[in-house]
C-alpha cells in the first residue's frame, strides 16, 4: 500500500511540474486560459489512452470482455510511456484544432515533458516495476526477487533529464525552433529501441519486441512530420522573401 502511495505521489508531482514548466511558455505564446486548458486536456487524454492501448488490446485478445466493457481494462495496472508520448502529441494537436490555435506549441513542452518523465521513472524505480533483465554489472539492483537486474528506470530517468538539458540549451539559443519536441520523440524512440535489449519483453517478429517495432514507427512518423514542417517553413520564408 505504501509503495502505491509513493508511486502515485511521485507521478502527481511529475504532472504538476510539467504543468508549471510549460505554463509560462504558453502564456508568452499569447494563448488564453481556455486554449491552454483545451491543449492540456487534449494532451492528457491522448497520452492516457495511448499509454493504455497495448494493455486494453491484451484483454481483447484474451477475450476478457467483462474487463473491457466495465472499464477495468482501461484502469488496470500497466502503461507505456512511449505510446503515451505519441498520444499526448496528437492529443495536443486535437486540443489546438478544437480551440482554434494556429501556432506551434511543441517547444513549450520540450523541456517540461522530459523532466516529468524523468521524475515519473523514479516512481517506477520505487515501485519495482519496469526493470530490466538480470545482470552481473556492479550497479544491478535487487527488486525483491533476489536477482540483480538492470535498473532501466534509472537509465530512462537519466536519458530524459539529459534530454531536458539539451533541449533547454537549444531553445535558449533559438536552434531548431518549432521542432524540439519532435526531436525529443525521435531521440527517445532510438534510445528505447536500444534499451529494449536489456528489458524482459516478449520478442515478436524478427526477434524484436513490440516496443522496438513501435519505436521504428515513431521515428518514421515524427521524422516525416519534422521534415514536412521544416520544408513548409522554408517555402513560407521563400514566399515572404
Amino acid at each position: 500500500m505504501a509503495g502505491r502511495i509513493t508511486y502515485a505521489a511521485i507521478m502527481l508531482a511529475a504532472v504538476a511540474i510539467a504543468g508549471w514548466l510549460s505554463r509560462g511558455r504558453q502564456v508568452r505564446l499569447g494563448l488564453s486560459l481556455r486554449q491552454r486548458l483545451m491543449i492540456g486536456l487534449g494532451g492528457f487524454t491522448g497520452a492516457f489512452l495511448a499509454a493504455k492501448l497495448p494493455f486494453v488490446l491484451s484483454y481483447f485478445v484474451e477475450g476478457d470482455w467483462p474487463a473491457v466493457f466495465s472499464g477495468r481494462a482501461l484502469f488496470s495496472d500497466g502503461k507505456t510511456i512511449m505510446l503515451g508520448l505519441a498520444g499526448g502529441y496528437f492529443g495536443v494537436e486535437a486540443g489546438k484544432w478544437y480551440s482554434g490555435v494556429k501556432i506551434g506549441t511543441g517547444d513549450s513542452f520540450a523541456v517540461a515533458i522530459p523532466v516529468a518523465v524523468a521524475i515519473g521513472r523514479l516512481a517506477c524505480f520505487s515501485n519495482g516495476c519496469c526493470h530490466g533483465v538480470a545482470t552481473g554489472l556492479p550497479w544491478g539492483v535487487d527488486f525483491g526477487d533476489g536477482v540483480l537486474r538492470h535498473p532501466t528506470q534509472i537509465y530512462e530517468s537519466l536519458f530524459h533529464l539529459g534530454s531536458a538539458v539539451v533541449l533547454w540549451s537549444l531553445r535558449r539559443d533559438g536552434l531548431l525552433a518549432g521542432h524540439l519536441f519532435k526531436l525529443y520523440l525521435v531521440a527517445y524512440s532510438v534510445f528505447r529501441f536500444v534499451t529494449e535489449w536489456v528489458r524482459p519483453e516478449a520478442k515478436l517478429w524478427g526477434g524484436w519486441t513490440g516496443y522496438q517495432w513501435s519505436a521504428i514507427v515513431m521515428v518514421v512518423v515524427f521524422g516525416a512530420l519534422w521534415w514536412y514542417e521544416a520544408r513548409a517553413g522554408e517555402r513560407a520564408a521563400e514566399g515572404v522573401g
